[in-house]
């Protein structure tokens, strides 16, 4: 097969983990690579800030991947931090009334591989366990294409209660999908249940990462980039991005007035930033852009806590019937803590839509009154500092016909291409949907310079039982 010209220029807009993925995906394959990226630093909304007061990172959220994300692994093995997450073999769900159940792996192979974990849960009744059991059944056989009603909607359809839907279906899926049911896609809950939780023994497992994002995603990556002669331009704003000519790339114009050529361009920008760069001349051209203004966001609010003494005996905790849905204990994780007893909690809570209109001071106390109710011993612990973090648009949001949406990452323009968790990836909004898209594109730029490659990563293999009972899974 011919080689790509050498002199081939690549240049990425936007150092999201979607950018990122492109370029390594890329990387060593005699193709001039430029990312650009506006912020300061790498990982798009995987991202740290650096605490004025502390000299700390603070993660804008908590993020974590699960074991079914075989390409944000693949990812991590390339530029060599795999070890900078911890799996966890288990989940703590703590009730309404204060009785913790565990998410383990039992002895059943998989799809059944969770059932003995499921019927000694405590926040359900037994009548209740059979209706999510029927409910998870029914939703085997939903086709992913009925796009046109809410989870919800299909939950009461199939003989859920509102004490089910509160206490099983949302618990698991707000956090996953950063959405409510009753704005829920039905195709998008489903790949949660059947392929995260039910096609392998061990997909439902959580990984953690061990440092804060900015670490995760900063300067061992760097490194990598810089060692595999990635240019790599931070802090660098684009203007707008043209077309040139039908068959001779385009050009970038930096909001510093420098103009720079590329034969091959990837917008790997939020969903709501890429329309307004891109020139009116080749907008034009893109009817696949057309559609992107119908995606909506949705909100995750993030609280970081710093105590005097310890709050949480947990190391990671999930919560049911409650304002906080989830507790990161990083003084147990991180090994973070504000002195030498003190104790460092990070809160997420997704889908923060009712928090949208309230102060930060307002948040802060609504979730130490909730944590209260958790550990009334709560309420003796100083706290010595805090940040309260609401990112409006932290993700897309997976209601009802959004795949119709989504664009994919070749585009009608010869040499431009779209990456992004938005973008047609087959999965919701999180890092491995960003690296997926990554991976796509860059698929996609290799079959154009004549070196066409699968780069997806297999997903977790399925057993016999798996298939005969879930049917087959694609990449």
């Amino acid at each position: 097969m011919p080689s790509p010209d050498p002199a081939t220029q690549v240049t990425i807009i936007g150092g999201g983990l979607a950018g990122l993925a492109t370029a390594v995906a890329l990387a060593g394959r005699g193709i001039k690579l430029r990312i650009i990226e506006s912020r300061p630093r790498l990982g798009g909304r995987a991202s740290s800030f650096t605490d004025s007061t502390t000299q700390e990172l603070i993660d804008n959220c908590q993020h974590v991947s699960m074991a079914c994300c075989t390409n944000l692994a693949d990812f991590c093995r390339r530029v060599g931090t795999s070890d900078l997450f911890r799996r966890e073999s288990q989940v703590i769900f703590l009730s309404p009334e204060g009785k913790t159940s565990i998410l383990s792996r039992g002895i059943l192979p998989a799809p059944l591989h969770l059932a003995e974990s499921f019927l000694r849960a405590n926040y359900l009744t037994w009548s209740e366990k059979l209706r999510v059991g029927y409910g998870l059944m029914r939703l085997r056989f939903v086709d992913p294409t009925d796009l046109d009603e809410t989870f919800a909607h299909w939950l009461r359809r199939h003989g859920q209660t509102g004490r089910t839907i509160d206490r099983y279906w949302s618990t698991v899926l707000v956090s996953a999908l950063n959405e409510l049911p009753d704005q829920m896609d039905i195709g998008h809950a489903r790949k949660v249940f059947i392929d995260g939780f039910l096609r392998n023994p061990i997909g439902h497992q959580i990984e953690i990462p061990l440092v804060p994002l900015g670490e995760l995603y900063g300067t061992r990556l760097e490194a990598w980039l810089s060692e595999n002669d990635v240019e790599l331009s931070l802090n660098t704003s684009v203007r707008t991005v043209r077309q040139v000519s039908d068959s001779h790339g385009f050009e970038i114009e930096l909001r510093s007035g420098q103009k720079l050529p590329t034969e091959i361009l990837v917008l790997a920008t939020p969903f709501d930033r890429v329309t307004g760069m891109i020139g009116e001349d080749l907008i034009d051209k893109l009817p696949e852009l057309k559609s992107v203004s119908g995606i909506k966001s949705s909100p995750i609010t993030g609280v970081h806590l710093w105590f005097d003494r310890e709050v949480c005996p947990y190391d990671h905790l999930v919560t049911i019937g409650h304002l906080v849905q989830w507790v990161f204990n990083h003084t147990a994780i991180q090994r973070r803590q504000p002195n030498e007893t003190g104790q460092y909690l990070q809160i997420v809570i997704s889908a923060s839509y009712d928090l949208l209109p309230l102060d930060n001071a307002t948040i802060l106390q609504r979730v130490l009154d909730d944590l209260a109710t958790i550990w009334p011993d709560s309420r003796n612990a100083k706290l010595l500092r805090s940040w309260v973090l609401t990112e409006h648009g932290a993700t897309f949001a997976v209601r009802p016909g959004v795949d119709r949406l989504r664009p994919p990452q070749r585009t009608e323009v010869p040499g431009f291409f779209l990456a992004g968790d938005w973008t047609q990836t087959g999965w919701p909004a999180t890092m491995e949907g960003a690296v997926r898209s990554g991976y796509l594109a860059a698929e996609q730029i290799l079959k154009d310079l004549g070196r066409p490659e699968e780069l997806l990563a297999s997903p977790l293999p399925q057993g016999v039982l798996a298939r005969l009972l879930l049917g087959s899974q694609g990449n």
